[in-house]
């Protein structure tokens, strides 16, 4: 479910720059191939903004809910669902700096307006191969904003050279396998005898 959510997000952000007159900038790769020797990635983040996976981490207050259904009668358990948040990062390499500076205000202006994802009220690319799986889904995205501290390191692992850019958290992805790992019968009735106490 991540690559769809970084899909879905890269979709919609275009759907808008688009609207409001700019390019379709934003473009799913990794900041820090931009001077990589392959090519296809170079063309894509030239004169573009990179929509970036930087880190996840798993939403600890929901880690230990008991995750079971019922079915036919039965009970079906399975592990637990991982619940992460994901932390993207728009970073505009475009050729000219006011435009690089336009594009991260209007990402900024777009999440603003719109901070909650769903099935119901998200238009994207559903003919995608890649996106056929995708079922009912919610997520929010909210700016997250590092430390000087967090923003040096960032760019020092993503090869040290700084782009206008802004960071949000993406709430919360849920990651499931369907696989049962036990049955048990549902309980209908309770035999034996219950005994009122007498009052003294």
């Amino acid at each position: 479910m991540i690559f769809e959510v970084i899909q879905i997000i890269s979709e919609q952000v275009n759907s808008y720059l688009d609207e409001i007159g700019l390019d379709k900038s934003v473009v799913a790769e990794n900041i820090a191939f931009l001077e990589s020797q392959n090519e296809d990635i170079a063309t894509a983040l030239k004169d573009s903004v990179a929509l970036t996976l930087i880190n996840l981490d798993e939403e600890a207050t929901l880690k230990n809910f008991p995750n079971h259904t019922i079915e036919n009668a039965k009970t079906i358990y399975k592990n637990s669902i991982v619940n992460l948040n994901l932390y993207i990062l728009f970073s505009a390499n475009r050729d000219k700096y006011v435009n690089s500076l336009k594009d991260i205000s209007k990402i900024i202006e777009f999440f603003q307006g719109k901070k909650l994802f769903t099935q119901a009220n998200t238009i994207y690319n559903r003919n995608n191969i890649a996106m056929s799986n995708v079922d009912n889904f919610r997520f929010t995205v909210e700016l997250y904003t590092p430390t000087f501290e967090e923003l040096n390191y960032i760019w020092g692992t993503l090869g040290g050279r700084q782009f206008p850019s802004a960071l949000y958290k993406v709430s919360m992805i849920q990651i499931e396998r369907n696989i049962t790992q036990s049955e048990g019968q549902l309980i209908s009735k309770v035999k034996g005898i219950t005994k009122m106490k007498e009052e003294l």
